[in-house]
């Protein structure tokens, strides 16, 4: 994929002097680290060549010109800590005491005005999370594998679910050829017919939550019955994990193998996230994917670090699931977590 824009080494310092200021663990008060960024980007302290390239995703995202944005050479903390693979997210806590990339990541949503998700059960409820293998979920499909990832959205089993992820690359080796696969759901649309397309978009199918989200939540097992096709071309689907429903026609097993078929024949992108690249792409516009293919260094690759975001594709969508969130903290899905 070509990138949308490359920092020179002169714009990456000037952003990073601004966002090194940032103080506020975004894991302790995110509210607080929050309203810090609102407040630079107030102030006019953010470079104008950022606001340019922000308002250009922006503009292309909503005029659905591109749903995928690839920037290169972004600012990163300048001290990248390797974490305790047993249990990374809580050693990040007591290594990583700056948060450029976070202040990065934060400040690309509130400038493309596409706000931040969280879930309360998950990862601590922070909002940003980590794309770092956990000894525990080795080869699962979940966001802690050292394996691959078959294409999916992300959060498919749950009933709020991200507009656009976005991957920071804060430890990639080159040498390692993994890749992040990108599949646009229009172009699946052009291998399914418009029967096909009419039963997915009936709700007829389940997806069993991953092995990740039901050690964080006892409750989630597994989704009520969904449309697997949504919107003009959402795709709600977990290759392998999404099935028909109990009870459900051949006409849906029918289209299921239809759009496997379909993920197959689909043009398809792939971008080789590295250190310093931030990957912005439609979370159920598309499906993405993991794909190791060549390993040249095992440990460095148990190593890999991306930070991640969720987020909503605007006010309006993050407002639909008010209902959903925290009096405190908009964007913040309250759940209750049962415990054996």
């Amino acid at each position: 994929m070509k990138p949308t824009f490359e920092f020179s080494n002169d714009e990456k310092g000037e952003l990073f002097d601004v966002l090194r200021s940032i103080k506020e663990s975004p894991y302790l008060d995110y509210a607080g680290f929050h309203n810090r960024i609102k407040a630079l980007i107030a102030d006019q302290k953010i470079p104008e060549f950022f606001i340019n390239v922000c308002e250009k995703v922006r503009s292309e995202r909503r005029s659905k010109k591109s749903y995928s944005h690839l920037l290169r050479n972004v600012p990163l903390d300048e001290h990248i800590p390797m974490f305790d693979q047993d249990d990374p997210v809580h050693d990040k806590y007591e290594k990583k005491k700056s948060f450029v990339g976070e202040a990065f990541l934060e400040l690309f949503a509130q400038l493309t005005d596409s706000p931040l998700l969280a879930y309360q059960t998950r990862n601590n409820g922070d909002f940003f999370h980590d794309v770092y293998a956990h000894k525990k979920y080795s080869q699962t499909q979940t966001q802690k594998t050292d394996g691959e990832l078959f294409f999916h959205n992300d959060r498919t089993a749950h009933p709020v679910r991200a507009d656009y992820l976005s991957l920071l690359g804060m430890r990639c080796c080159e040498s390692n050829r993994i890749y992040t696969g990108y599949l646009d759901g229009r172009t699946l649309l052009d291998h399914l017919t418009e029967e096909q397309q009419a039963t997915l978009r009936k709700r007829l199918f389940v997806t069993p939550y991953d092995e990740y989200s039901r050690d964080s939540n006892r409750q989630q097992v597994i989704s009520d019955s969904h449309a697997i096709l949504e919107n003009e071309h959402s795709f709600r689907y977990y290759d392998t994990r999404t099935t028909y429903a109990p009870g459900a026609p051949n006409e849906a097993i029918d289209a299921l193998l239809a759009l496997k078929n379909a993920i197959v024949k689909a043009n398809k992108e792939r971008v080789q996230i590295l250190t310093g690249d931030l990957f912005s792409f439609a979370n159920q516009d598309a499906l993405h994917n993991r794909e190791l293919i060549e390993v040249k260094d095992p440990e460095l690759a148990l190593k890999r670090w991306l930070l991640k975001t969720y987020s909503f594709r605007d006010q309006h969508s993050l407002q639909r699931f008010n209902d959903y969130f925290t009096r405190e903290q908009p964007g913040l899905v309250k759940e209750s977590a049962a415990r054996n």
